[in-house]
């Protein structure tokens, strides 16, 4: 090839390769490197090995119950759907922006009948005429020597792997929220069986006080008493029938169909594994809120490269080759073919609305960095809100267990004082009544510690691993 030929080639890659995207830099993180260990953050194990958003749900979750409803409703759950096609639109958006640094290549056909006038025809008298055609060429492809074409195809990517993140971010809330279902429906479940045996015992104090009532030795007010408590529990029996089903309706709804009875809770057995989360806060830059708002960014940088470029001449290419003739069966024919090669060129001499819109690309870029930032500030305080939690729970639980324990003894001793007569049978109703509210409170306590160890392994970006092992099956 010559030298004079070469020579421009080479100058139009190198105009073709230039970009006015701005070198992207991540910004300061805008929370302590470090979440604190002093205050009621002291009972908190940290473990700066550990790497909670590595940890599959799977190894997380040991109840097998709870694995196959999760799996259900990864299947079925209509967010996760509408996630899936948000991510497949945009994944379709790239392709469609990379599609238009090539040249796009057509081909036509046509036929006409025309008939000319007296004046211009050469013979002096007007008459019909056919035109037969073919034609394969280049649409008009506008070559991208300043980046523009590409800036959008960098920031249509960006945005497809922000999509990809929502749909990890839905999918990770919907594990913590079904988790959060199914142990509410254990506890719930645990709290009718409480209050069962607890109404058990009231229906035997009030057969006890009738029988005592028949035969003098019980006062009518007592008798009252005893039915207005066995009245009450009954009230609670049928609150929690209703609870419990309220949560059969959560699952089901979450999973995106009815969920069969046999993978339902039990009672409150163990569910998941423990963990200790990492001291330093940067892990939580692999949360999918925070990567998708840093992908966001990411794409209005790249915005700002497109709005530059538009400031700059556009330069676009047509041509085309093809076969014409007055009669179909000499389309064909050697003198028959014809070609055509064109190009143009724009330039916004004036117009105030490109400069505008690179002004607009640059305030953008400020708003999402600004959202990015909040979002990491607000994913920080999720954390620490849960660790407070995890801090100050089990000293709750344990002061609640020495709670029953005292009260528990309150109860047998105000009914063998009833028994001996010697103190009225309001002593046992009330001791009756404590402990059934301190029992309930403690299961209250139990399922706070449970669900806040889901959400913490949530929110430290536990349980969105799973899609890419998916996908590789």
């Amino acid at each position: 090839m010559k030298i004079g030929v070469m020579v421009p080639l080479l100058f139009l890659f190198f105009l073709s390769s230039c970009s006015f995207i701005p070198e992207y830099t991540k910004p300061d993180l805008p929370i302590p490197e470090k979440f604190p260990k002093d205050g009621v953050y002291t009972n908190i194990n940290f473990d700066n090995s550990s790497e909670v958003y590595n940890l599959k749900w799977q190894e997380f979750f040991t109840d097998e119950k709870l694995k196959k409803i999760i799996e259900l409703g990864l299947k079925n759950n209509k967010d996760l759907k509408i996630a899936a096609f948000n991510l497949e639109s945009a994944r379709l958006m790239y392709g469609i922006k990379r599609a238009e640094l090539y040249p796009s290549l057509y081909g036509s056909g046509g036929v006409s009948r025309s008939r000319v006038s007296d004046d211009f025809s050469p013979k002096g008298k007007g008459s019909p005429q056919d035109q037969y055609s073919v034609n394969f060429g280049l649409a008009e492809w506008e070559i991208d020597f300043f980046g523009r074409i590409r800036s959008l195809k960098e920031s249509a990517l960006e945005q497809f792997f922000a999509s990809k993140e929502n749909k990890r971010a839905v999918q990770i809330a919907l594990i913590s929220e079904l988790s959060r279902s199914y142990i509410t429906l254990a506890v719930d479940r645990e709290n009718y069986s409480i209050t069962k045996k607890l109404y058990d015992i009231a229906l035997e104090n009030y057969k006890m006080v009738q029988s005592q009532y028949n035969v003098g030795l019980a006062t009518e007010i007592d008798l009252n008493r005893a039915q207005i408590a066995l009245d009450t529990i009954k009230v609670s029996l049928s609150n929690f029938e209703q609870i419990i089903e309220l949560d059969k309706n959560a699952i089901n709804y979450l999973v995106g169909d009815k969920v069969d009875e046999s993978l339902l809770p039990d009672g409150l057995n163990n569910i998941m594994i423990d963990f200790s989360p990492n001291l330093s806060s940067v892990v939580l830059l692999n949360r999918p809120d925070i990567m998708a708002a840093e992908h966001q960014l990411k794409a209005a940088n790249a915005n700002i490269g497109a709005a530059r470029a538009a400031i700059f001449p556009r330069i676009s290419l047509l041509a085309g080759v093809g076969m014409a003739s007055t009669e179909l069966t000499r389309l064909f024919d050697s003198g028959s073919h014809t070609w055509n090669i064109g190009g143009n060129i724009s330039l916004p001499l004036f117009d105030a609305r490109v400069w505008q819109g690179y002004e607009l690309s640059k305030v953008q870029k400020e708003l999402y960095i600004a959202q990015y930032e909040k979002t990491i500030q607000a994913a920080f305080k999720e954390v620490m809100d849960l660790l407070v939690v995890r801090g100050t729970i089990d000293s709750q639980i344990q002061a609640q267990k020495n709670l029953i324990n005292s009260l528990e003894k309150n109860y047998t001793i105000s009914k063998q004082l009833y028994n001996q007569g010697v103190e009225s049978f309001f002593s046992v109703l009330e001791a009756t009544k404590n402990l059934l509210q301190a029992k309930q409170a403690l299961l209250n306590l139990e399922l706070a510690k449970r669900v806040n160890h889901v959400r913490l392994y949530s929110a430290l970006g536990g349980g969105g691993n799973f899609e890419e092992e998916a996908e590789n099956k």
